[in-house]
């Protein structure tokens, strides 16, 4: 059964904003914001309203799920949000998460290839399924190891919905403090999804440079 849904976003205290120009605005999501508003009234606040109403031509190219930290990418012109539309589209986007999970992997290194779809009964769960699942392929190595946890890098290849928790939970290890997928003791263990969008590289819509941007490790 899922939890209860109560929207308490976090205070508005500013954007926290990594980068700028004519065609890009890179910005920090913090924790428990979403990204687009929801369907009631009091789901309106979000990280989309927040940063149109300090930068009003503003587009959106992706989110990151509620609980989910870190680098978030906006256009700021409409070239400029079809450019890296179809830079999303043809996984010309690389990008690095940080989590914390529960356990030790066998491995340092590895490579999570299994098929997800959503869990429609318990939706918006999403799960594992060989015969009708979407591709989804997730890259981890180890960072560091922890007295009951392990610090990975994930960097996903695709981008299903709950990619990278769902891949954390089926190899055994799933995120701390996952209100979704993680069993009752490895919720506990944090006080919020230990998962940050931690950096992001992309072509810029304008001449083409390859570009990086990062955003710190909350936890």
């Amino acid at each position: 059964m899922l939890p209860e849904f109560i929207y308490s976003p976090p205070l508005d205290t500013g954007l926290q904003v990594v980068h700028q120009d004519d065609d890009l605005l890179i910005v920090d999501k913090p924790s428990g914001l979403l990204s687009v508003p929801g369907k009631a009234k009091h789901h309106a606040d979000c990280l989309e309203a927040r940063v149109k109403t300090a930068f009003s031509k503003a587009l959106l190219i992706h989110r990151l799920d509620l609980d989910t930290s870190g680098i978030m990418v906006f256009a700021m012109n409409r070239a400029a949000q079809r450019h890296l539309g179809l830079q999303f589209e043809r996984r010309h986007i690389e990008k690095r998460y940080v989590a914390r999970v529960a356990g030790r992997p066998v491995t340092d290194i590895g490579q999570i290839d299994l098929p997800l779809i959503c869990d429609w009964p318990n939706r918006p769960l999403q799960k594992v399924d060989w015969d009708v699942g979407k591709a989804a392929q997730t890259r981890f190595e180890v960072l560091a190891h922890e007295e009951n946890a392990t610090r990975l890098a994930l960097h996903p290849k695709t981008g299903r919905s709950h990619q990278l928790r769902v891949h954390c939970l089926a190899i055994g290890h799933p995120i701390l403090g996952d209100p979704f997928y993680a069993p009752t003791h490895v919720l506990a263990q944090a006080d919020r999804l230990q998962l940050h969008a931690e950096s992001l590289s992309l072509f810029h819509p304008s001449g083409g440079a390859r570009l990086s941007f990062s955003a710190s490790v909350p936890f």
